[in-house]
């Protein structure tokens, strides 16, 4: 493990590197538009870019090779709600208001609650247009966790995020009024144009777009699968493939919009995915195109195909194109490098846990700091904490803690808890000092396997 010595070193060398990084960002000049590119359920390996070799994504290839692409960025969690959470309010698992999918009838999930500091907030403080286009998922319209109500001053698409489930839903939301669709309409082919026309409508201020795309996630449609008809694939498999495929396709569309309109050299573009791929879901199956690439686990796992997702970085000029970059960072480091680059500053009071990322934008050093930390609320409480290269893993809170060298053991397959006792003493210290109790989240065990009821003689 990293001495103190040897942390305190890298860590006033870094800040030294930041600086020089954040001069240059002081003489660029004006404040970036900033779009946030967040695909739902796309496995790290399932792009080009990342080595996938089945599927096509060519306009995000290109974005990488015109950016620069992380190999170790992190979701906020491995499903959905609290990922999406950690992205918006700078806040981990530990401390932020959503640690799980919490489903609301008729429609709708656990909402934000009141008073929360997102990040489309603080832009809009700045004097960003915001926007929200494609799933939400954090509280109904008549909730304090409605978009409209954490920054955002227009919402497209789904609110629900059991409503996106369906690409022909019979309706979607413009702000808070629904409109009712034929249910033979694709919902993307209106998502992608409400996020072209919001983009041209705002082209002459600084906008912030948050553009969280449904595509992959289940369940799985699509009116053509195309370019893959003729593949001796499953039918599930190309239904998939032409669905990344789309998704790559409506990127291009909206990245040519950028650079039509004369944006492209004050506009940051960053893509994402919310967690990792979705474990083999209605006949389709993660290993059919090596979805989480080489790593342990997928969505509702906290081993790193759950957790390490795609980070790319584009902004002519700016941003150091056809590099990758091992910076260490994760989804709450997303508001306060916005804020950042906004020129506005972080409220103290809201005592968040993300640190800017700006100089690993610019080609510098990642951020240095003590841990990483994740838990998840889905039937069990499951944590996670990356310290330096090593990576501690808890299944439930009686389990047994797993150790990882990540350095040397990136798929996760050889616990070295037994060889390193001070590291599981550590990764357990951490663990309770990273997260706040909470009545929503309390720690729960695995339920107990049900048997089946068996008949009298």
């Amino acid at each position: 493990m990293i001495s103190r010595r040897r942390f305190m070193q890298a860590t006033a060398a870094g800040l030294a590197a930041s600086g020089l990084y954040r001069k240059v960002l002081a003489a660029a000049a004006p404040r970036p538009n900033i779009i946030l590119i967040v695909a739902d359920d796309l496995g790290i390996g399932e792009l080009g870019c990342y080595g996938q070799k089945r599927i096509r994504t060519p306009n995000i290839d290109r974005m990488a090779a015109e950016g620069l692409r992380f190999t170790q960025a992190y979701c906020g969690t491995s499903v959905c709600a609290p990922s999406r959470c950690a992205l918006l309010t700078g806040l981990h698992m530990g401390h932020a208001p959503i640690r799980a999918n919490r489903e609301v009838q008729p429609e709708g999930q656990k909402p934000l609650p009141p008073g929360m500091l997102t990040v489309a907030g603080l832009l809009k403080q700045a004097g960003y247009a915001t926007a929200c286009i494609g799933k939400w998922g954090l509280g109904m319209f008549d909730t304090t966790g409605s978009p409209l109500n954490n920054g955002f001053d227009h919402f497209f698409g789904y609110n629900c995020q059991r409503h996106a489930h369906s690409y022909f839903p019979k309706y979607l939301y413009r702000d808070e009024r629904r409109f009712d669709l034929d249910g033979r309409t694709y919902a993307q082919d209106l998502i992608a144009s409400e996020t072209l026309d919001w983009v041209k409508a705002n082209r002459d201020r600084p906008f912030f777009l948050f553009y969280a795309i449904t595509l992959p996630h289940g369940k799985y449609e699509i009116p053509s699968t195309e370019p893959y008809s003729r593949e001796n694939w499953p039918e599930i498999e190309k239904i998939y493939a032409a669905m990344i495929t789309r998704l790559d396709s409506d990127v291009g569309r909206l990245m040519q919009q950028v650079k039509d309109l004369g944006l492209d050299e004050r506009t940051l573009v960053l893509f994402t995915s919310d967690n990792g791929p979705a474990e083999n879901n209605g006949g389709h199956t993660t290993e059919f195109f090596d979805s989480n690439g080489p790593y342990r686990g997928t969505k509702r796992t906290l081993y790193e195909g759950g957790l390490r997702v795609p980070m790319i970085a584009r902004w002519p000029q700016r941003v150091p194109a056809g590099r990758t970059s091992d910076a260490v960072w994760a989804f709450w480091d997303i508001l306060p490098t916005c804020a950042e680059l906004a020129g506005v500053p972080v409220p103290q009071a809201a005592n968040i846990d993300g640190v800017s990322v700006v100089p690993a934008l610019l080609g510098g050093p990642g951020p240095q700091r003590e841990y990483l930390y994740w838990e998840l609320h889905e039937g069990r409480t499951q944590q996670a904490v990356r310290f330096g290269d090593y990576k501690a893993v808890k299944d439930s809170p009686s389990a047994a803690v797993e150790i990882y060298d990540l350095e040397r053991d990136v798929t996760e397959s050889h616990d070295i808890a037994s060889e390193r006792p001070d590291l599981v003493k550590r990764a357990v210290a951490l663990m309770s000092a990273a997260r706040i109790d909470s009545p929503d989240w309390p720690m729960r065990e695995r339920r107990p396997a049900t048997r089946p009821a068996t008949r009298k003689a």
